[in-house]
């Protein structure tokens, strides 16, 4: 999906200015399949609470899965410097909110993403925006947590790359079998990672509250 023929939609509501960007061909498609949905459910989409939302949802899906329109690699290109620093670089406690691909209900949780640099660095920002690409699509938690690892192995080329993310599936809490306090946690690792030492220290880094 891309916001070809886009529109960019603001509004202010107590002093906060939202701006949004869609599709309109995309959100006039999906308005479309969601009033059936709501007909299917047995509910009458022309009632007062629900004659603007499947325009609602439609515009809020495509936000949910704008990552399908981000190129992770170029993220990273955008702020690559050379730097001869070698040592763990990590950027943890990344928000992740992303869509299971089973249910289309969220999961929510966060990523903390480590690398040792091998000639270059990047910005740190870049590091949560990749997470956020690759969240904001239809996902599965263990395929988010490797796509993550294999972009910034394969752009920046570090000696090692470590993700862990850890998620709450609403899946998994409000259906299924219903685990309120479930958490599920994922990790992927490259280069010096493979080694005990380096993934304790790590760890231990990721577990430590510093501030």
């Amino acid at each position: 999906m891309k916001y070809l023929n886009s529109n960019l939609e603001t509004s202010e509501s107590d002093g906060f200015t939202k701006i949004e960007k869609y599709s309109e061909k995309t959100t006039r498609e999906l308005a479309d399949s969601y009033r059936k949905v709501l007909v299917g459910l047995g509910e009458d989409p022309e009632r007062e609470g629900l004659v603007k939302t499947p325009e609602r949802v439609a515009k809020a899906m495509q936000f949910l899965t704008h990552g399908y329109n981000l190129n992770p690699e170029d993220i990273l290109k955008s702020a690559m410097f050379k730097e001869e620093y070698k040592q763990m670089v990590i950027v943890k406690d990344i928000e992740i909110y992303s869509m299971c691909e089973h249910h289309m209900l969220p999961f929510i949780g966060k990523a903390h993403v480590a690398y040792i640099p091998n000639g270059y660095i990047t910005g740190l920002s870049k590091i949560a925006r990749v997470v956020e690409a690759y969240s904001r699509r239809l996902q599965v938690q263990e395929r988010l947590t490797t796509q993550i690892r294999d972009c910034i192995q394969n752009t920046i080329k570090p000696l090692g790359v470590a993700v862990v993310i850890e998620a709450r599936h609403l899946c998994m809490m409000m259906r299924g079998v219903q685990k309120q306090n479930s958490v599920t946690t994922t990790s992927a690792f490259t280069g010096a990672f493979m080694k005990d030492v380096t993934r304790q220290e790590f760890n231990h880094l990721i577990a430590t509250q510093l501030h």
